[in-house]
């Protein structure tokens, strides 16, 4: 724990920023087991976003390890120490008025409530979405061979095999990735984003 630190506030406000830059940041925060689709749908949601000049920022859970947080492993301190990381990095990207787009498995619900929990002490909204997908079908999925490696015994802690996953009881926005195609999963949020006032409809690019 660092001492001797003193917190500086800055002359403008988060509503001051917002007003300035003519847009809302906030942090969508997608959870699901390894290939149920959640950066599939994260890059094509940044990518709708982008085209629409709202400025957004996708945060990568494997890109992530590769700097940020590529001291840490796959126990449950490493992933608890993840998660917190990734949500003080979150929040910084959304107060500065980005959309911060997370794809994380970020499995233990503990910890996805402290991230929301961070975001709402400084008044940022934190969208949980939860791309849903059963076990066998993401097994079925598997483009990196994960789980086929996992119930070899070749990956420890491997999250749905050897490792828990606790899915959100409560997200804001449920997404059955194995019944709706990334199109119309990518339509779902911008429709909740729009209905919650946190884009604006005329902005966005509309799919003929």
């Amino acid at each position: 724990m660092a001492t001797n630190i003193t917190w500086h506030d800055g002359s403008v406000s988060l509503q001051e920023r917002q007003d300035l830059l003519k847009q809302k940041g906030f942090t969508l925060w997608f959870t699901g087991l390894s290939a149920s689709g959640k950066s599939t749908l994260a890059t094509a949601l940044e990518q709708t976003l982008l085209h629409s000049g709202i400025n957004a920022y996708r945060l990568d859970g494997d890109n992530i390890r590769f700097g940020l947080n590529k001291n840490l492993g796959f126990g449950p301190d490493d992933r608890t120490e993840n998660i917190r990381r990734i949500s003080e990095v979150a929040k910084l990207f959304a107060d500065a008025t980005v959309v911060a787009i997370t794809a994380f498995i970020s499995p233990y619900r503990a910890d996805r409530d402290s991230a929301r929990a961070l975001h709402q002490a400084a008044g940022i909204p934190f969208i949980e979405v939860f791309a849903d997908a059963p076990l066998d079908v993401v097994e079925q999925r598997d483009p990196k061979g994960l789980y086929k490696k996992a119930k070899a015994g070749e990956i420890k802690e491997f999250t749905g095999i050897s490792a828990p996953y606790e899915a959100p009881e409560n997200a804001e926005i449920h997404i059955k990735t194995h019944e709706v195609s990334v199109e119309q999963g990518v339509q779902d949020i911008l429709a909740y984003l729009v209905k919650n006032n946190l884009v604006d409809d005329s902005k966005l690019v509309k799919n003929n």
